[in-house]
């Protein structure tokens, strides 16, 4: 298969991103899951850290290993506003904001995949 077409070349960023946002919100989710653990530290995600470092050169010679290896790299345990008696540093209200924009953004990435996946089948199919 021509190297344009491939799942990457022919995604471009998007895919990527897309992947990078879904473990964005997989941390959120368990901030907030956790929310009545003593001792949880939340963590996030510094999105763009992880973008670069996944698309720098090199990481795509590792596949779905330079997602993790970015998401590992820019995952960082959040600083609390607020103190909690139990260690806890998830608050409800800032993780609820934090998780509807990650879901926000990345239903822009989903759309951006879904248009290209579109125009592909327009060309193929001729419709």
């Amino acid at each position: 298969m021509s190297d344009a077409l491939t799942g990457k070349n022919f995604l471009g960023i998007h895919g990527t991103a897309l992947a990078l946002r879904e473990q964005r919100l997989q941390l959120l989710a368990a901030n907030l899951a956790n929310a009545d653990t003593p001792g949880f530290k939340a963590q996030d995600l510094d999105f763009n850290s992880a973008l670069n470092a996944a698309l720098a050169p090199g990481a795509n010679a590792a596949g779905a290993d330079s997602i993790n290896n970015a998401v590992t790299t820019a995952q960082f345990a959040r600083t609390s506003t607020q103190s909690s008696l139990d260690g806890n540093t998830v608050e409800g209200e800032r993780e609820n904001a934090a998780f509807a924009q990650a879901a926000l953004e990345y239903r822009a990435s989903m759309s951006f995949v879904e248009s290209k996946v579109r125009s592909m089948l327009t060309a193929i199919t001729g419709q």
